[in-house]
């Protein structure tokens, strides 16, 4: 049986791989669709387990306040592919909530990466504020990357949505 730790890296790796599956692939066909729901049931699984992950500072804290904003961007993501409303807007509101929702997994997955490099505890402040400097700083980079990919290819990648009809 995995630990609750085993649970979360594994679902973090399914998300991870599908979700850059589905993001670099042609979108609204079967396939889309079923990726894109392995990435949706894999995200759900990382971010309860994440809110019942306690061992870092022993309450409630930033990491559980991410793992609620990122099942919201989700949620939202799903609700407007599956409402289509309103008509002209439904698929840059689905294409924007679920690309953020990954940009958020890949910044905590850089962000823990980077916590465990041993090099960075080398600094001074100490091996807790070296921790929270490295998630702060790697987050905020990624971050700034990544929303620069997802608005220079939000335009190609609706035109072509909406230019061939399968916009789910």
């Amino acid at each position: 049986m995995l630990s609750l730790g085993q649970l979360h890296l594994a679902t973090a790796v399914v998300s991870l791989v599908s979700g850059a599956w589905v993001l670099s692939r042609p979108k609204g066909d079967r396939t889309h669709r079923r990726v894109g729901w392995i990435y949706v049931v894999a995200m759900v699984t990382l971010n309860v387990t994440a809110l019942l992950i306690y061992r870092l500072t022993g309450t409630f804290g930033p990491f559980h306040v991410a793992a609620i904003f990122n099942l919201g961007t989700l949620l939202a993501g799903l609700l407007a592919a599956w409402q289509r409303k309103p008509a002209e807007r439904w698929l840059g509101r689905h294409y924007f909530f679920m690309a953020y929702s990954y940009l958020g997994l890949v910044c905590a997955a850089v962000a823990e990466t980077a916590t465990r490099v041993p090099a960075l505890r080398a600094f001074a402040g100490g091996p807790t504020a070296v921790f929270w400097v490295t998630v702060v700083v790697t987050s905020v980079a990624v971050f700034v990357v990544g929303n620069r990919m997802i608005r220079r290819n939000a335009g190609p990648v609706l035109t072509r949505m909406q230019g061939t009809g399968r916009a789910h």
